[in-house]
């Protein structure tokens, strides 16, 4: 079985900065790929990033690259989602993902392990 818990979501003034945390459980074969997708009211679902615990590729959405990193910790047990620059549009609920894939894409259909989201609200 596999969980994962974010957490680090507030509330952060535009131009602000703010790091999410995922902490995994369960074994690391079933998920190979770790990621953060986000959704906003209204909205469809939005890959932001992902990454390939053993091999470290990482893949952005456009809309996010050159503000947002995501890495992990030595124990490759929590993945981190850094923020920088963040703008109202980036208002979402950030939720952690993972599947056992070799290729890690920003698809949500390809990932069966979600965690229960946390609220990032950037105001006007």
């Amino acid at each position: 079985q596999v969980q994962l818990q974010e957490s680090g979501g507030e509330t952060v003034q535009p131009g602000g900065s703010l790091r999410l945390a995922c902490a995994a459980s369960g074994h690391s074969y079933l998920r190979t790929c770790m990621g953060w997708f986000r959704q906003a009211p209204g909205k469809e679902r939005e890959g932001v990033a992902a990454m390939n615990r053993g091999t470290g590729r990482i893949v952005y959405a456009d809309s996010v690259k050159g503000r947002f990193t995501i890495s992990q910790d030595g124990a490759k047990d929590t993945v981190y989602l850094q923020m920088n620059n963040l703008k109202p549009e980036d208002t979402a609920t950030y939720y952690c993902v993972a599947n056992s894939a070799l290729f890690c894409a920003l698809a949500a259909n390809e990932y069966n392990r979600w965690g229960q989201g946390t609220q990032v609200t950037v105001p006007h």
